[in-house]
């Protein structure tokens, strides 16, 4: 079984759920300054970075690193408290693109994205916890048998960087 990213992972699984919702596009709502923050932050952002898995070969040194990648088209709160993440989601052989509701809560000023012990049909149950902090991101994931970090960079794309206003 080829192992995924946690938030790679999370995001799959959280669609998965978000799946069987209505079709339409859900009602965006009111932000406060922390989280119009978060939503201007990774809105045409694009995360870079790696991660582990626990259950690499215990011959090596450690857990090697593995790519990842995210584009986000549009992160914004919704109505009903969750948050909508518009995703381009790279790893591996795999590309997809999906619109996903996922859970955010903060601690303090820092926004986490949290799911605890999802099931998802054929490839077990998973939790996962992912911060952003300033230009990072950073988080853990785990499943049944296996789990792992992972951590890089927030950077908007050259088109938002291109389009964002001059001072």
């Amino acid at each position: 079984m080829t192992h995924i990213s946690s938030f790679a992972l999370l995001l799959s699984l959280v669609a998965a759920v978000a799946s069987g919702q209505e079709a339409a596009e859900p009602k965006p709502a009111e932000m406060n300054r922390l989280e119009q923050k978060l939503s201007d932050q990774l809105t045409g952002a694009q995360l870079k970075g790696s991660f582990t898995v626990s259950d690499d070969d215990p011959g090596e040194a450690g857990p090697r690193l593995r790519n990842e990648s995210y584009d986000l088209a549009e992160v914004r709160k919704l109505a009903n408290g969750q948050w909508l993440f518009k995703a381009r989601i790279r790893y591996g052989e795999n590309d997809v693109t999906l619109p996903l509701t996922l859970p955010v809560e903060w601690a303090g000023d820092t926004p986490v994205v949290v799911v605890n012990e999802i099931g998802f049909p054929g490839l077990g149950t998973y939790s996962a916890r992912v911060m952003f902090f300033k230009d990072r991101y950073a988080g853990y994931w785990q499943g049944k048998t296996h789990g792992g970090h992972l951590f890089g960079n927030i950077a908007k794309t050259k088109q938002q960087a291109n389009d964002a206003p001059t001072q």
